[in-house]
């Protein structure tokens, strides 16, 4: 078959620009979305009169046989299938036979293309963000099974307070319902159809692309035709907020990279979500965890290459726009891999409660309850935090414990010194989103409402 545009050309494209422009290597997976923008094209055309009721029910019969064919791979693809657009037209085509020259009536593959991405983007948001929320749920689990159980919440990877280790879950959980959030967001913003818009100008056939978004179920179709086939936010939008959800995983992935170390000793992993080295026999790697870690560089990379493909692009269609697909296809992909192996990994581990009670019990961690503690008798912040700190500068010289030297000064005494024993530092966190136990509480119910309005908006 002819290229679609060889009417104007004498010869066909070299081999060079073949292998160049066609991009059926990655925008086949598109090809059930390009079936059905066909199906509610062709339905448009009988409506409004451009093509008979006989002519689209041979159309749309092809178009069910060319989908059923590229569905069990027993569809045949051939040299001139530059992109899955031009491989369906074939297809139904040869199927249909003049009927099937009546498809791309009024269509461009400007708008074909960009409807087709809306909707295949529409999908896979959805999709992801069901998964973040399935990773959610495993977090609140976990959390739950947790009960008071604690560990040294860290700035600057130093150790600061102790907090319940089901906050420190919960954190990592609030961040992914931002991240849903913003996938949701995306995908709303993704649900305009493009159809209609022609190669950038509309056109003097009387099309119907009102009816055609409706048929597909978009939201609402494009106000400005050239604006239509040249907007590629809703693929920036969607790869930020991947990008940035990879960057919520690197840092679990981080955290369980240290948290497996014999230094930390804070967790167990399973072994069906770890791996060993050819070379040492007693290891067990965190390599999932690692893999989330490196995975956000890439997320990242697809972000910035399309945002520098898209700086400089004139109105309307340029072929730039060809390399919206491969970053968003990989961005998805490598989101989806990521979650499923970091949930499997979070669901399986084994966290060693005692170890994590032991480091957090150290007396230090409880330094700001001692200043508050002269706070709430009178003593001003800064005044009270450079008599805690003077104290501990004496403890780690070595004149004598913290809590014997607390106990000993006249300004705390031995109520004060009281705060340091074990366990002490976390329920004393009270205020309201705070690390202890009757915050943490109010938290899960919190959580558990978040989990099911984000349900609730993934089924809307």
């Amino acid at each position: 078959m002819a290229t679609l545009w060889h009417g104007r050309f004498e010869g066909g494209p070299s081999e060079a620009l073949q292998a160049l422009n066609n991009s059926l290597a990655f925008d086949r997976r598109m090809f059930r979305e390009d079936v059905d923008g066909s199906r509610a094209h062709v339905r448009m055309l009988a409506r409004v009169g451009l093509m008979s009721a006989t002519d689209a029910d041979s159309v749309l019969e092809a178009l069910d046989t060319t989908e059923a064919e590229l569905s069990d791979g027993s569809f045949t693809f051939v040299v001139s299938d530059e992109d899955i657009h031009t491989a369906v037209e074939r297809r139904v085509t040869e199927l249909a036979g003049e009927a099937g020259a009546r498809l791309h009536t009024g269509r461009s593959r400007n708008d074909q293309v960009a409807t087709d991405l809306r909707l295949w983007t529409l999908r896979e948001l959805t999709d992801l963000s069901a998964l973040v929320t399935s990773f959610q749920d495993t977090l609140a689990s976990r959390a739950d099974d947790a009960g008071e159980a604690y560990l040294p919440g860290y700035t600057h990877l130093q150790q600061a307070q102790p907090v319940l280790l089901a906050h420190q879950l919960l954190a990592h959980g609030w961040a992914l319902s931002r991240d849903v959030d913003r996938l949701l967001d995306a995908r709303d913003r993704a649900d305009v159809s493009p159809l209609g818009a022609g190669a950038l100008a509309g056109s003097s056939l009387p099309l119907d692309p009102d009816s055609v978004a409706a048929d597909l179920g978009f939201a609402a179709r494009f106000e400005n035709s050239l604006d239509a086939v040249s907007d590629r936010d809703f693929v920036a939008e969607a790869l930020f907020a991947l990008a940035l959800l990879g960057v919520h995983l690197s840092r679990i992935g981080e955290e369980l990279v240290l948290w497996s170390t014999d230094e930390f000793g804070f967790v167990d992993l399973d072994d069906a979500f770890s791996t060993g080295s050819s070379m040492l026999p007693q290891k067990k790697n965190p390599d999932i965890a690692e893999l989330a870690r490196g995975k956000a560089g890439r997320l990242v990379g697809h972000l910035t290459g399309l945002l520098t493909s898209l700086k400089g692009l004139p109105l309307a269609y340029n072929k730039d726009l060809q390399e919206d697909k491969e970053p968003l296809f990989d961005a998805c992909d490598t989101i989806r891999l990521t979650l499923l192996a970091l949930d499997g990994m979070v669901s399986t581990l084994v966290f060693q409660t005692d170890r994590m009670a032991e480091a957090a019990d150290s007396p230090y961690a409880a330094a700001t309850d001692l200043a508050e503690h002269l706070v709430a008798a009178g003593m001003p912040f800064r005044d009270a935090h450079a008599v805690v700190g003077a104290l501990v500068r004496a403890a780690l010289a070595g004149e004598g414990s913290l809590a014997d030297l607390v106990a000993a000064d006249e300004r705390l005494g031995p109520e004060a010194a009281d705060l340091l024993d074990p366990g002490t530092a976390v329920r004393r966190r009270t205020t309201p989103g705070g690390a202890g136990p009757g915050p943490v509480a109010i938290q899960r119910d919190r959580f558990a409402e978040q989990l099911a309005a984000q349900r609730t908006r993934l089924l809307a």
